[in-house]
């Protein structure tokens, strides 16, 4: 029987989705670089504190996730671009209609809270289930799982899907799953 990993050497495996979760929150690559950058410098200094065992990519993520509100809260009263002008000149114009459908979902995600944003990223692209996601966040299961209905129901109103047509847990997974693996930022 081998020993266990060095969570240390674990780190880099992690970087991708840390990077990928942290945009989805600040909708900003920098930023979420930074965030990134700030959770792995946190982790490192508490090691101690994890508990071998334990899924190393949640404890991060709760690491990562703490520390954006952390931030938000500290930031409450700033804003960076209140007209949205520098985000305006960011637009790509799309080249055909699975990048049009792409842009389309990237905007209507972005009009969800981040507390929205943050529970179908950790269910629908990364795959953790409710109960994990309600341990990492530090909500009850019934919290997740409405945060989860809810995001879901406004993301399908943002699409203008038909009644009853709602977006596929498949298809939501897929579309975030191609955002969290190529780090898109939203213009």
């Amino acid at each position: 029987m081998t020993a266990p990993r060095d969570p240390r050497d674990e780190l880099p495996e992690h970087l991708p989705a840390l990077r990928a979760f942290g945009i989805s929150l600040t909708r900003n690559a920098t930023e979420a670089d930074d965030l990134v950058q700030e959770t792995i410098v946190k982790a490192w200094s508490n090691f101690d504190r994890f508990q071998a065992g334990t899924d190393l990519r949640a404890w991060l993520f709760t690491i990562l996730r703490n520390t954006f509100y952390s931030d938000r809260r500290k930031k409450r009263r700033e804003v960076a671009d209140p007209d949205g002008l520098h985000a305006q000149t960011l637009f790509d114009k799309p080249h055909h209609d699975g990048r049009l459908a792409m842009t389309d979902f990237i905007r209507a995600f972005d009009q969800l809270s981040p507390e929205h944003r943050e529970v179908l990223m950790l269910v629908g692209a990364n795959g953790y289930s409710c109960e994990q996601v309600s341990e990492m966040m530090g909500v009850a299961v019934g919290t997740v799982k409405s945060r989860t209905n809810r995001a879901r129901a406004r993301l399908a109103q943002l699409l203008h899907l038909e009644e009853g047509e709602g977006l596929l847990d498949a298809q939501t997974a897929a579309t975030m799953a191609v955002m969290t693996r190529s780090g898109v930022q939203a213009a």
